[in-house]
């Protein structure tokens, strides 16, 4: 179905074929080590163009792929799904820009996407690509990409932020968005795109992101990009250091205050730092310190008291009304779950007590497991079948292997378990699979399957019908520390509600405590 030829871009020796004159086709120019990939009509004229263009001057080949069943519509889709998929195959530093990146409909593309894969198996015969489309697709530099195609609600968003801060860069944007809906691709999109554009050139742009194991996750991806660097991903306390024109913030509500944390010394230097005080927060620092805030905040995902809850976060955006301009966005397509928003909205009620009915999801798992052997031999299943499956659950354990890697943190139905032996890139870690993550090290991140322990610092009563939560089965002491029964049931079912939101294709469920489990099995398949 595909034909690939190579042409001599250097001595601009292309082959005599009529199709390259005038036919809808797809090119790589490349040098061994850089890449561009694109499509013309007329290739043969498009490669006169790039001949004359200083930065294509770097390349001396091309490789020009045809096909009969081609037409515009179709190169434009397969162009930017070969940008994407080179990008995280990583033979290639890739010098594209990402303008124009967006998921189009048009007539068989049902049929085109299944036929894509003919095309990377064709590209790899040729050694153009080395790993397959599944491998990448796990990947998370394909997941991260700037040169993800955006849906409606991504690229309305991104168009208008980019032609308003064109227009006024003294304002503050925030961005809504559920888990899933694409915030953290949203804003490395944003921030690839002003790199590249003429317009900000010379503008202090900072990306920040507030976890630790995201951070490291985003620094290593984007030394992999054409245009990004690994210093653009900022830790809050670096905004402190210096001014900003820009400053993109992933995971807004993980912004922490003076309360409940590990570090309040370096907290303390870096208020002074910048002339404030301990009653202001991380997100006061990030308001400070820039003309343009682009905050990107989920108020369902604040997991503890340090966190910016909603109160909170209301408060500052009003005063910045009064300051500087304020624009809201929301991102309301689900693009991580195959269950969509109906399964978002689902789990929500669930873990508010408030089912009225059960619900099945089409093309999603959700399975609740009574025997936990049979749960932990279908999560190693899964991960031979699809990898990327992890088990994760609420804090409802001491950590002991955290001093002592011989000892075993969780024992169910005498299976015995450790935590994330790290916090930082535990998903990728080597031994992750036989570990049970925590929040901290799963928050932000996606899974082909998540298998769920809710553990017995949740219940449940059926004399009022409600969620409860039990502060003494609950292991996080900063979590807990200051906070009411309701704050704390909250954050509780704010963490299951972050981790049953993970699992792209299914998540399964243990549930530790009976009464809780008998709730559940009246809304989800039990096995």
């Amino acid at each position: 179905m595909f034909k690939i030829t190579e042409g001599d871009f250097k001595n601009q020796i292309y082959g005599d074929e009529s199709y390259l004159a005038n036919w809808p086709m797809l090119y790589i120019l490349e040098n061994g080590k850089q890449a561009y990939i694109g499509e013309s009509n007329h290739v043969k004229n498009r490669m006169s163009q790039h001949h004359g263009s200083v930065d294509k001057r770097i390349f001396d080949k091309v490789h020009f792929i045809y096909s009969s069943k081609f037409n515009q519509s179709v190169t434009f889709d397969y162009e930017s799904k070969l940008i994407q998929y080179i990008v995280a195959d990583e033979l290639y530093e890739v010098r594209n820009k990402n303008a124009g990146m967006a998921d189009k409909e048009y007539y068989g593309k049902k049929e085109y996407d299944e036929k894509f894969q003919l095309l990377w198996r064709s590209l790899q015969r040729e050694k153009l690509v080395k790993h397959s489309l599944e491998e990448l697709e796990n990947s998370d530099l394909f997941k991260y990409s700037p040169f993800k195609e955006l849906n409606n609600d991504q690229r309305t968003a991104v168009e208008e932020i980019i032609a308003s801060l064109k227009q006024e860069e003294n304002q503050t944007v925030v961005v809504n968005g559920m888990p899933g809906s694409g915030k953290t691709i949203v804003a490395i999109f944003l921030l690839k795109y002003l790199r590249d554009s003429e317009e900000f050139k010379g503008k202090k742009i900072g990306f920040v992101v507030p976890q630790t194991s995201l951070r490291k996750t985003l620094k290593g991806i984007f030394r992999s990009i054409y245009g990004l660097k690994a210093s653009d991903v900022l830790a809050p306390s670096d905004v402190t250091k210096q001014y900003y024109d820009i400053l993109l913030v992933d995971e807004a509500h993980r912004l922490h205050q003076y309360k409940n944390i590990s570090y309040m010394g370096a907290f303390k230097a870096s208020c002074e730092r910048i002339g404030l005080t301990t009653d202001s927060d991380e997100l006061d620092w990030i308001l400070h310190q820039c003309k343009c805030p682009v905050l990107f905040y989920d108020a369902m995902q604040v997991v503890g008291p340090s966190g910016i809850d909603v109160k909170r976060f209301r408060s500052k955006m009003k005063m910045e009304q009064a300051k500087r301009l304020l624009i809201y966005y929301n991102l309301l397509t689900q693009m991580r779950v195959k269950g969509g928003n109906d399964y978002i909205d689902y789990v929500k009620a669930i873990l508010a007590g408030e089912v009225k009915e059960k619900k099945n999801f089409k093309n999603y798992d959700l399975i609740l497991m009574t025997n936990f052997a049979k749960f932990n031999d279908l999560m190693y299943q899964k991960e031979k079948e699809t990898g990327l499956v992890r088990m994760a659950a609420g804090y409802a354990w001491d950590w002991a292997s955290k001093n002592d890697k011989d000892v075993y943190d969780i024992e169910i139905q005498g299976i015995k378990k450790q935590w994330n032996h790290c916090t930082e890139g535990w998903v990728h870690s080597e031994n992750a699979i036989n570990e049970v993550g925590c929040i901290h090290s799963t928050q932000g991140y996606d899974l082909n399957y998540a298998f769920i322990i809710l553990g017995s610092e949740i219940g449940y009563n059926p004399d009022t019908k409600s969620i409860i939560v039990r502060g003494e089965h609950y292991y996080d002491q900063n979590g807990k520390k200051t906070a009411s029964y309701e704050e704390l049931k909250e954050y509780i079912q704010h963490i299951y509600y972050v981790l049953m939101t993970r699992g792209i294709r299914g998540t399964y469920l243990y549930v530790c405590d009976p009464k809780l489990r008998d709730y559940i099995s009246h809304y989800i398949d039990t096995e």
